[in-house]
């Protein structure tokens, strides 16, 4: 500790004397200590007291220049790092904002809440950023900043953020893009972003994501064979099933609650054609919504329709595997359906009616009645 000792007499002189230079000296010569050494935590908070001391007597050059030494400092002191994170000039943030080790994500989220557009943007350039500090970028930065830490893969998302950039990346094809590059998005975000992103943003994402997109094209065209010979048009309970639910729609008689009773009671050929009447989609496409192991497109069809949980909860049950679900499933499910919005899952519906092929369109015959979804 005679090291520390030293620096506290020496900072007295310095403070004393109240010189430019004495205090400037004092500093360097602490911070070459500390970087040079290894020291206990005790010793490191000793260094914070007298290095953070000083640090408030230099201008501003000097503590950039003090930010880019902590910045790589593996033993900076706590109480450093924080002063030089909050400091209002970023070319006294920006170092330590970007690249210090020692910075935990409660200051990371306190300087984005408080600070400017390029505190948040020396945020968005971190190795790895969580999902709190996230959150906070992609709703108060700006368009350089958003569309930084889309492109940073250390960059971590929740589900409210990711959705919130698909907002933002409407008419910003920049972002658009970028967010549709990233790995981690999942496959029903991934929908939402190309549903409303232009022509060109899609053609980009079909060429560099191309097991992605044929991921959502197989949902909306595949075909099912097993399932439709064991549920299919083929028989003749489907046929009968086809005749009273389009009469049931033509009266206005088919809403939510038909769905609902159908579901429950385990008519599969009943709810199967009148979601196809609801939301203009081919019969073979809800058949697969409906028994596919992902949810997320029955979730999705569910929201755009405005249908309450309970209902999608039955529709969920229809299609499991002898009608169980577990509770943890149920409960993810559950989840997964309220962060849906109506509007982005028609967003996602539209798509769907739009990349349908002609012979799925022609599977319940004649012209497809429009998305009732009032």
């Amino acid at each position: 500790m005679n090291g520390a000792t030293t620096l506290l007499q020496e900072l007295d002189d310095a403070i004393a004397r109240g010189s430019d230079e004495s205090r400037a000296k004092a500093l360097w010569h602490a911070t070459d200590i500390l970087i040079t050494g290894r020291y206990s935590d005790d010793e490191i908070s000793m260094f914070g007291e007298v290095i953070g001391r000083l640090a408030d007597e230099i201008e501003v050059a000097a503590r950039a220049q003090l930010s880019e030494l902590m910045a790589g400092c593996d033993q900076a002191p706590l109480n450093v790092i924080e002063k030089l994170a909050l400091d209002d000039e970023i070319d006294v943030a920006g170092p330590v904002l970007r690249d210090s080790s020692r910075i935990d994500e409660k200051l990371l989220v306190e300087s984005a809440l408080t600070k400017g557009q390029a505190h948040l943007l020396a945020i968005s350039q971190r190795e790895s950023i969580g999902e709190a500090v996230t959150d906070v970028l992609v709703k108060r930065g700006n368009q350089e900043v958003v569309t930084s830490v889309a492109r940073n893969e250390g960059a971590r998302f929740s589900g409210s953020g990711l959705l919130h950039m698909v907002r933002r990346a409407e008419g910003d094809s920049i972002l658009a893009e970028q967010l549709g590059l990233r790995k981690d998005v999942p496959r029903h975000i991934f929908q939402q972003l190309i549903s409303k992103a232009s022509e060109d943003v899609r053609r980009r994402l079909e060429s560099e994501r191309p097991e992605m997109m044929s991921q959502i094209q197989s949902s909306v065209t595949e075909l099912t064979g097993d399932l439709q010979s064991k549920f299919g048009p083929s028989s003749r309970s489907y046929f009968v099933a086809k005749r009273v639910v389009t009469t049931q729609y033509r009266q206005g008689n088919l809403n939510q609650d038909s769905i609902s009773n159908y579901a429950r009671q385990h008519r599969f050929d009943e709810v199967q054609i009148g979601l196809s009447l609801l939301s203009s989609l081919p019969v073979d496409v809800i058949e697969r919504a409906l028994m596919d192991r992902n949810r997320e497109m029955i979730l999705v069809l569910c929201k755009a329709l405005d249908f309450s949980w309970d209902t999608t909860m039955s529709l969920l049950f229809l299609g499991a595997k002898d009608h169980l679900i577990t509770a943890r499933e149920l409960h993810d499910n559950e989840r997964d359906f309220g962060r849906l919005k109506i509007e982005t899952s028609r967003s996602i519906l539209k798509f769907y009616q739009s990349r349908k092929n002609s012979a799925g369109a022609d599977a319940l015959g004649g012209r497809q009645p429009e998305l009732q979804v009032h």
